[in-house]
């Protein structure tokens, strides 16, 4: 197990700059991680430099709160296709989900697929589950697989929570081998990654993945090859 490969290499702050996103996708091609998730607005650019290098660009859709409408989820994710992600991050919308509107969130998270696939992207599925019942978690992972998702997520990393190695277990447990599992939020270490992982996580969302090689480079399984 190459740790490198589970990480997707993270940055959404709102002040990220153009020579944060440039470092970011250095870093990226330097430690041979999965994938660059960026906001869109930096999509064109950061395809620009991960063109030809193996690692994928995942850009988010209705980041953070996935409060929009479903149309505007569905064209911020064809609108970051067309300038190069080959991966989709979106948020379900909480509130209906809490509300019992299962209808409402299935359509929703179809349309990002929908959006994505004429494009041959992927979708992963934010539940932003320290907002969630266990019961709600559950729901949404079956949402999310009947809608045709890749990936389930655990968090955006901006509300009031973020990964825990149990709720990965749990939508593990939803999901199966169907679908992937992306832990996200608060993985700052090697042994929260590593716990992660072990809790069935196949992708590890983080802006600290360089810290997390430095960490892990002694370690024969983590090391890229």
């Amino acid at each position: 197990m190459k740790i490198n490969t589970y990480i997707d290499h993270t940055l959404l702050k709102p002040q990220a700059t153009e020579a944060q996103i440039r470092q970011l996708c250095s870093e990226a091609v330097t430690y041979r991680f999965c994938a660059v998730c960026v906001n869109s607005c930096h999509a064109a650019l950061a395809a620009r430099l991960l063109d030809g290098t193996g690692v994928t660009l995942a850009c988010v859709a209705g980041f953070p709160l996935g409060a929009m409408s479903t149309a505007a989820k569905a064209f911020e994710a064809e609108d970051a296709c067309q300038n190069g992600a080959g991966e989709i991050d979106m948020v379900i919308n909480v509130g209906k989900l809490k509300e019992g509107d299962d209808l409402f969130v299935e359509a929703d998270i179809r349309a990002v697929v929908d959006a994505a696939a004429r494009y041959g992207a992927h979708v992963k599925v934010i539940l932003e589950t320290c907002l969630l019942t266990d019961e709600e978690i559950r729901r949404a992972c079956r949402l999310s697989e009947s809608a045709g998702a890749h990936f389930v997520k655990t968090s955006t990393g901006f509300s009031s929570g973020g990964a825990t190695a149990e709720h990965v277990a749990l939508m593990r447990s939803c999901v199966g081998d169907r679908l992937g599992v992306k832990a996200s939020g608060g993985i700052r270490d090697l042994k929260t990654a590593m716990a992660m992982i072990e809790a069935g996580a196949d992708r590890i969302g983080a802006s600290a993945g360089v810290q997390i090689m430095k960490e892990a480079a002694g370690s024969e399984d983590a090391c890229p090859r």
